[in-house]
């Protein structure tokens, strides 16, 4: 029996653009809180010259090359996650729908320890191609899968054929990072999901992937409205569900699969987002989307700005934050959720 989507109150227009007027005002906030927070406590003064007259001094270089960079990693990763939750959610009309779903983050962190095991990768650079591959390689093998048998590829054979291929992925991780001391070494941090020290090139390597990622979801928008009224309804007002599903499932591989290899499986991140959207903003998903792509990054600077403040000098992994976080939101969700059919 799966959990259906509690329809959310519809929000007048107005009452959207001020939600997302405001979103970007947060964001913009966040950004700003992520560029002059560390664990060097640099001036406001030292981190604006930095910003606008850098004079390749020590405290200058570590805003420019550390600072800025990973804070436009977590504007990236923030979005694709947002988004491909919001998208997953709406493809598979299950609120407690996740990215992960679909086996994307095991697939990518199971090439990741297979690379390291077996051919001795060693550079994150490396990391990044494997774990994008290994998640593209995981979606099409749940998509190939979950399309044999009537009915095609539909939102409950799509869930169960991806926990239960993304659990066999997780063992076959661990068993390989176990059995191989330094490949648990390397892989654990990775795995923690983290946007700090990434080497240099992460952003440009994943930005061309969550652009085509996101014109793919926003393609899909109006169509998840049609899609929400189930395969039926929506095929007798004109959808093409079949496509649709196709291509929100290639989006979200591109989105999870781009973000999970730069910095980890940072979870609850494409759960927590789209119901807070929701309540927001209503159930239009082309007003969903947007907000998503401004909210998830919030989500993940905030969770950042925490682990560095948290335990200062020291910090804690982003993705360690958004799991304390997204812990109470998921048993929330299931203790209110009511049964029905999807």
């Amino acid at each position: 029996m799966t959990r259906t989507i509690t329809p959310a109150p519809v929000r007048p227009t107005a009452a959207r653009v001020l939600w997302f007027a405001v979103s970007l005002i947060v964001l913009a906030v966040m950004f700003a809180v992520s560029v002059a927070v560390g664990s060097a406590n640099l001036p406001l003064s030292t981190v604006w010259s930095a910003l606008v007259s850098p004079d390749g001094g020590i405290d200058h270089s570590t805003i420019r090359t550390l600072r800025v960079p990973r804070t436009v990693l977590g504007v990236l990763v923030g979005a694709a996650l947002g988004v491909a939750g919001a998208l997953m959610q709406g493809l598979t009309r299950n609120p407690l729908a996740d990215p992960g779903i679909l086996g994307v983050n095991s697939g990518a962190g199971f090439a990741i320890v297979a690379g390291v095991a077996m051919f001795g990768v060693t550079r994150i650079e490396q990391y990044l191609w494997l774990g994008f591959a290994g998640a593209v390689v995981a979606a099409a093998i749940v998509y190939a899968i979950a399309s044999r048998g009537p009915g095609g590829a539909n939102p409950l054979r799509l869930t169960l054929v991806g926990v239960a291929f993304g659990a066999v992925l997780t063992g076959a991780s661990q068993t390989l990072a176990l059995i191989n001391p330094d490949t648990f070494d390397r892989f654990r941090y990775w795995d923690a999901g983290s946007i700090t020290d990434r080497p240099d090139g992460t952003v440009s390597a994943v930005l061309p992937f969550i652009l085509i990622g996101l014109v793919l979801a926003f393609a899909c928008a109006r169509a998840l409205n049609a899609l929400a009224l189930g395969d039926d309804l929506a095929k007798a007002v004109g959808a093409r569900v079949g496509l649709i599903r196709l291509a929100g499932v290639v989006a979200v591989t591109l989105l999870c699969g781009a973000a999970t290899a730069a910095a980890g499986p940072i979870v609850f991140v494409g759960l927590m987002i789209p119901h807070a959207v929701r309540l927001l903003v209503g159930p239009d998903q082309r007003w969903i989307l947007p907000l998503a792509l401004v909210l998830g990054p919030v989500l993940v600077l905030t969770s950042d700005v925490i682990g560095r403040l948290v335990i200062w000098p020291a910090e804690l992994q982003v993705g360690v934050v958004t799991a304390f976080l997204g812990a109470p939101v998921l048993i929330a969700l299931v203790r209110r959720g009511k049964p029905g059919a999807s």
